[in-house]
């Protein structure tokens, strides 16, 4: 929004001594000393706590328009109370009004939000550039070096964390998720680099504000720039902040810093990607690039509003919907295609916490698919219009999976709708790390291979907390034979054993051909 206090608030130079040293992603609050989310007075250059911390930055500016007693009312008390109202997030540089109670897109007249928000970058990059030269230093020394054991070879940790831009855990454990799907990863990675800006604002920052009126975007590039940041080992973490302003940009359901459900950004994100392909924005022939892929041959592709994708191609599915009228027989199939499959937690195991938490058997995966796919009766709200009957009747319902998609995402509802709110089913579901049969959910299964039926895990994305607008996402994803944990900026090394404790939310399984075609290049 346009902030009209900005003039009034916004009186710090921007190259002031008073800022504290170090990087201002880890500067403290100057109350509890907390390193958490630090936001920055733009008045007095005070660093306190955000609101999800201890709400250290909002109690400032509410003692700030405390009315001072014993004194007379004078237009410079009235100027003061004014002051302290806005804030810079020290993490996103978003610039946030207590008074306006929302996220800032101008500036003054002078530009002092940007000359500041620069000036915290350059902090911010001469700290990073100081502790990478701190840790090249001791890289040097082989017997500090951190190596991990893959396959009777030697490599480095080298994976990329992603900065949370204010709320952005749902989109950062996707795109970590979808940045270990080899055949996905690798297509958009070899795309060739598009410049989209040139001129006055060739090789300038962009900074995600709804103010700016730029539409020559691309989802595809900034996608592609984001997974190629991923993996080069060249910084601890990346902030995809340009890819989080094109998201505002085209999917305008998660503009803002509320909190956003993970698996709607991944359905959003993969529909646009799909369409943006499909267009050629990126200026290449999508069918061209298709063929050179050897892991994607044309039998394997599912067209989803049009032509096939690398998205379809890897994603696509088909399932057949069954329905027979319980009156007259008449059968009536219908051919949907998919990119995931959301799958119901059994109500038998609604209650379930964790496993072996109470007596009786632990809910599977394998129980969601059978709820999934087992033959069910439409109640009254769901009366199937039979053409035989001309009119609406009780029947029964069964899907079958025609084709099986490469990379096959299990999407486990743990939001449901009550009267009033959006609660959280928290049963822990037991899931299989390698071979997840799935043959006996196919409609023909005599017709596929031996192993085109079978998947191992590749990524999972949990959920942490207890409803859909608040709580925090993080992934699990394996790489090179290695399990990692994705915590926003934060990415360790973990076992097997904790991965399969997760309470997963979005699961992806990688098809074993596929695996084993990628094994071979």
């Amino acid at each position: 929004m346009e902030c009209p206090h900005l003039g009034s608030s916004v009186s710090i130079a921007p190259d002031s001594a008073t800022f504290p040293s170090g990087s201002p992603s880890s500067w403290c609050c100057s109350v509890c000393r907390s390193n958490k989310s630090p936001w920055v007075c733009l008045t007095c250059s005070s660093v306190h706590c955000g609101r999800y911390v201890n709400g250290h930055a909002k109690k400032h500016y509410e003692d700030a328009q405390i009315p001072l007693t014993n004194h007379k009312k004078t237009e410079k008390s009235e100027r003061d109370r004014v002051q302290h109202t806005v804030c810079m997030d020290c993490s996103s540089y978003s610039t946030y009004c207590y008074q306006c109670d929302d996220f800032v897109v101008n500036d003054t007249k002078l530009g002092l939000v940007q000359k500041v928000r620069e000036h915290l970058q350059n902090l911010e990059n001469s700290a990073f550039t100081a502790d990478r030269h701190r840790k090249r230093k001791l890289l040097e020394d082989s017997s500090l070096t951190k190596l991990v054991k893959v396959n009777g070879s030697t490599n480095a940790v080298c994976a990329t964390g992603l900065r949370n831009l204010g709320n952005t855990c749902f989109m950062n454990a996707i795109l970590q998720s979808l940045s270990n799907i080899q055949q996905f990863c690798c297509y958009f990675k070899e795309l060739p680099a598009v410049e989209l800006r040139n001129g006055k604002t060739a090789g300038r920052r962009m900074y995600h504000t709804r103010s700016q009126g730029d539409n020559n975007i691309s989802l595809v590039e900034e996608f592609r720039k984001t997974l190629c940041a991923l993996w080069q080992g060249s910084q601890t973490a990346f902030s995809p902040e340009s890819l989080f302003y094109v998201v505002w940009k085209i999917m305008p359901n998660f503009r803002g810093y509320q909190q956003q459900d993970a698996h709607e950004f991944m359905r959003y994100l993969l529909d646009h990607l799909h369409l943006e392909l499909q267009g050629g924005n990126n200026g290449v022939n999508c069918s061209v690039l298709l063929q050179e892929n050897s892991g994607i041959s044309s039998s394997s592709k599912c067209c989803i509003n049009g032509s096939s994708t690398v998205v379809t191609s890897i994603f696509g599915g088909i399932l057949q919907n069954e329905v027979n009228c319980l009156i007259c027989g008449t059968e009536s199939k219908k051919f949907d295609p998919f990119l995931d499959l959301s799958l119901d937690i059994p109500s038998q195991f609604r209650n379930k916490r964790t496993k072996g938490q109470e007596n009786g058997q632990t809910c599977t995966l394998r129980d969601c698919l059978r709820s999934f796919t087992d033959l069910e009766e439409l109640d009254e709200t769901e009366l199937y219009m039979c053409h035989r009957c001309k009119k609406k009747q009780k029947s029964t319902k069964k899907f079958w999976i025609q084709k099986l998609p490469k990379v096959l995402c299990l999407h486990l509802k743990r939001f449901h709708w009550t009267a009033y709110l959006r609660n959280k089913i928290d049963t822990y579901v037991d899931f299989p790390l390698r071979d997840l049969d799935m043959k006996c959910y196919l409609l023909e299964p005599e017709n596929s291979g031996p192993e085109s039926c079978l998947y191992d895990l590749a990524a999972v994305v949990v959920h942490h907390g207890s409803g859909v607008g608040s709580g925090h996402y993080t992934a699990y994803a394996a790489h090179e034979g290695r399990w990692f944990h994705f915590n926003d900026s934060t990415v360790t090394l973990t076992e097997e054993e904790t991965v399969v404790k997760a309470k997963a939310y979005i699961l992806f399984y990688v098809e074993h051909q596929a695996r084993s075609a990628l094994e071979k290049l």
